[in-house]
């Protein structure tokens, strides 16, 4: 857990503009209320069998573990939850607490736009506006998931500032929440920005990595040696690590997108390859440049191309607890295919990450030994962009 004023070790804490410290402070008011509050949790809970289709299975990909060699492979299916992804955990809890709240207006930022379709679509089922800020680059590759958004009621915003993706997008639904504080809820998809999100967020999130310990335990019949979750703000990963950090002998491995090459400057990689700083609310490891500029960042997938990462992963990095490792676009598409062939599961580019990553890993393990994959997303979304890498036309 943070201190109580969301720091976790250096990072995390609060660093926004006085406008919003009151917004904030009712937020973390509101969370610590009914975090505990039976009822709460009961419509939680109730939402997320009956909506969500939670839990979703541990799957033993075994013909792909026989063909590596070496341990045997378990993937999370959170690309079987309702909209496809893991976002929707998140988005059910933040949005029964904008109603707890009277809020009647939802606001959310998306990269992949995976979490902007959660946003809309638990909006649509509590009837509350929504707005979605999306940089247009974003808009571009993801053509199919802005369709959805707006199928289920949500403005889309496109965002053509900066470098046209995520971060330009969260600066943009920043501003908004500033201007309309009154009636409006911002939903932050990921670990990170002003505290509480990175902890609430990570709560809404842990149930995938609760299930994924009771079900590799009936499976499996011992933990895991290892996590592997792709890490962009880190909110999948930290979902999954989380109810794993006491077992020291879990191995825990988050994957960032190394884009072109870490040498090429041209990645999106706060971990490996970044340094501490303070952007949109929060102080972590950053993509800089050496004058503390923030620079543009590269992945092949939308959801990972992001400058930062949430606190909490910083404070793994640096007390050792978790293992940080950047994969290449070139890498991410071979794993994307590979499983598709294999398993015949189309994975999305942010979990080919991660999938890419195990394809390193298992071999050098034994048999009996077991690594938990999180599969965060479909690929649905990702099948242009990766037919346009490829020069196909769909």
């Amino acid at each position: 857990m943070p201190d109580e004023k969301g720091h976790f070790g250096p990072y995390g804490g609060r660093f926004i503009a006085e406008t919003l410290m009151e917004p904030i402070e009712e937020l973390r008011q509101a969370y610590e209320r009914y975090r505990d509050d039976p009822d709460f949790q009961a419509e939680l809970e109730s939402d997320l069998a009956h909506y969500v289709g939670r839990p979703t299975p541990l799957y033993f990909a075994q013909r792909w573990s026989e063909q590596l060699g070496g341990a045997r492979i378990f993937l999370k299916r959170e690309d079987l939850s309702h909209t496809g992804a893991h976002k929707i955990n998140n988005t059910v809890g933040q949005a029964l607490l904008a109603k707890r709240m009277g809020k009647t207006r939802l606001i959310a930022e998306t990269g992949a736009g995976q979490h902007g379709v959660a946003t809309a679509t638990v909006a649509a089922r509590l009837g509350l506006e929504c707005v979605v800020y999306m940089g247009s680059e974003d808009i571009e590759r993801q053509a199919p998931n802005v369709y959805r958004m707006r199928l289920l009621g949500a403005e889309v915003v496109p965002v053509t500032s900066g470098s046209r993706t995520l971060k330009d997008a969260l600066n943009e639904a920043m501003r908004d929440w500033v201007a309309h504080v009154d009636n409006t809820f911002y939903v932050i998809g990921t670990v990170a920005g002003p505290h509480p999100y990175p902890v609430m967020v990570r709560d809404f999130q842990a149930v995938i990595g609760r299930e994924a310990r009771t079900q590799i335990l009936a499976q499996l019949g011992a933990l895991p040696h290892a996590l592997v979750a792709c890490v962009g703000g880190g909110s999948n990963a930290i979902g999954l690590f989380h109810p794993f950090c006491k077992d020291e002998q879990v191995a825990l491995y988050g994957v960032e997108a190394a884009g072109l090459g870490l040498e090429t400057g041209q990645h999106a990689a706060s971990l490996c390859a970044g340094k501490p700083g303070v952007l949109h609310g929060n102080r972590t490891y950053l993509v800089e440049n050496s004058h503390g500029q923030i620079m543009d960042t590269h992945s092949i997938s939308a959801g990972l191309d992001y400058p930062g990462v949430g606190p909490e992963h910083a404070w793994l990095k640096d007390t050792g607890r978790a293992t940080y490792v950047a994969i290449s676009d070139e890498e991410a598409l071979a794993a994307f295919h590979a499983l598709t062939r294999i398993e015949g599961i189309i994975p999305a580019l942010e979990s080919s990450h991660a999938l890419a990553y195990a394809m390193h890993l298992a071999p050098t393990l034994a048999p009996e030994q077991g690594i938990i994959v999180n599969l965060s997303g479909r690929g649905d979304k990702d099948i242009n962009t990766v037919a346009k890498i490829e020069g196909i036309s769909l």
